[in-house]
């Protein structure tokens, strides 16, 4: 394994992975990183970041990857060390003989999301241990809270950015398009389904049309990969365990709009809107999610919270550090020990 200078440029290294799932097939994926380097981040009054210990690991969404560097930048100010995975069939892990953004059973990014946490702590060896957050945005959200599930000892804390939870409107219309789809799942998977195309997500974020953010478009295309059946099915099957519940211990902050706009044209609601999720079903799936659930519900944010606009993703930021300060402060006295009062 070896780091090379990321995409991002000389503040992100990148490393590629090859894991074996549980159907023992190999699969890439790669590995980014932004390291808490001593006196490389101040805040405006010249404070060094706080004396916190641990690392993020970031999960994109479907038909995506990582490339918001003010992300990892405001990890770092916080004092933690931030990686990234572009999962396989995604962003950096893209091949040419494999269906950009596919994956037929959710459980089979397990191994690679395994492999990238034993990486994080190799390179972390030298430092304190500290705290292992996931954080993940979208499918990437559904993703790692299904994994915080199977693996609750191997995380202390959980963030998700407009996790992709349920269904527009409700579970039977989730159960009515699994009756169609599954059967089409199991005997061709990867077949293509013909539904209607909209970039408007990617219009309100793109420096190419209503936003700010500059994408690879071979990495994020506008219209987003083909859907394929195997795809949708495995994602049903996630929203499934979701509703049957997940009995998270750790926890979980989720970070959605306080609107969705939804339609087949364009509206100019959609730039300060959830242009992709009903946010009502995702608020409700969220805080059935664990024990300890906090939810924050962002005016004018979009599906990614942290690439609205500037005010907002402020205002998103803001809210993000206020539950780092209250949760993930890891300078606990150490006189206090469980039974002490």
């Amino acid at each position: 394994m070896e780091w090379t200078t990321d995409i991002l440029g000389p503040e992100f290294q990148a490393c590629g992975l090859e894991a074996t799932g549980p159907d023992g097939v190999i699969r890439h994926a790669t590995l980014i990183r932004h390291r808490v380097q001593p006196g490389s981040f101040a805040d405006d009054d010249g404070q060094s970041p706080p004396k916190r210990h641990g690392a993020v690991l970031f999960l994109h969404g479907w038909s995506d990857y990582f490339f918001n560097t003010a992300l990892a930048g405001f990890w770092a100010d916080q004092g933690y060390d931030f990686y990234a995975l572009d999962m396989h069939n995604h962003g950096r892990s893209l091949r040419s003989d494999m269906p950009g953004g596919y994956v037929g059973n959710l459980i089979d990014y397990d191994a690679e999301i395994q492999q990238a946490i034993d990486v994080i702590h190799g390179d972390r060896a030298s430092s304190p241990k500290g705290s292992l957050t996931l954080m993940g945005h979208s499918t990437g959200g559904l993703v790692a809270a299904l994994w915080a599930s199977r693996h609750p000892d191997n995380v202390q804390y959980l963030i998700l950015d407009s996790p992709w939870l349920e269904m527009h409107g409700s579970s039977l219309v989730r159960r009515a398009a699994q009756a169609m789809v599954s059967p089409l799942a199991k005997i061709r998977p990867e077949t293509v389904l013909r539904l209607p195309e909209r970039g408007f997500y990617f219009r309100s974020i793109s420096s190419t049309a209503e936003g700010e953010w500059t994408l690879d478009e071979n990495y994020r295309p506008p219209l987003a990969f083909p859907v394929r059946a195997g795809w949708l099915s495995a994602v049903f099957a996630g929203h499934s365990q979701v509703a049957r519940g997940l009995n998270l211990e750790m926890p979980v902050l989720v970070l959605t709009s306080s609107t969705s706009a939804n339609g087949m044209v364009w509206q100019e609601s959609m730039r300060r809107s959830d242009a992709v999720l009903d946010v009502g079903v995702i608020a409700l799936r969220a805080m059935a999610l664990g024990r300890t659930v906090t939810l924050e519900r962002i005016d004018g944010a979009l599906h990614d919270v942290f690439l609205s606009a500037p005010a907002v993703r402020k205002d998103a930021y803001a809210r993000l550090a206020r539950w780092v300060n209250g949760f993930m402060d890891n300078d606990e006295p150490e006189h206090w020990r469980e039974g002490d009062t």
